[in-house]
């Protein structure tokens, strides 16, 4: 099992333009093989003194897949090429961390 957490810092005010974008290939993306999980996540509006905001900026993408190899795949699928193609302009910076079960 591989979780995938992948934090997107994008341009001022692109968010809903990238969400837009996202939205297209989500269904796709969660239909490819090995694919367990794979949500579009935002700030929640909780109260909770804990909690670290991120800012109006940033989306967090959670995956989770089966395999290196199903997530591999999900790299080079043609879709995800074709949409980083299109977001390129809206993120200007990322972190992503790929983790396994401890």
């Amino acid at each position: 099992m591989i979780y995938v957490v992948a934090s997107l810092e994008l341009n001022p005010g692109k968010r809903a333009d990238f969400l837009i974008e996202f939205g297209k290939i989500a269904a796709q993306v969660r239909a490819e093989s090995g694919c367990i999980e794979y949500v579009a996540t935002l700030d929640a509006a909780t109260g909770l003194a804990s909690q670290h905001n991120t800012g109006p900026d940033r989306v967090t993408i959670m995956e989770k897949w089966e395999s290196t190899d199903a997530l591999r795949t999900h790299d080079q699928a043609p879709h995800m090429l074709a949409f980083r193609l299109r977001v390129k302009d809206l993120v200007r910076g990322r972190e992503i961390r790929m983790l396994t079960p401890a």
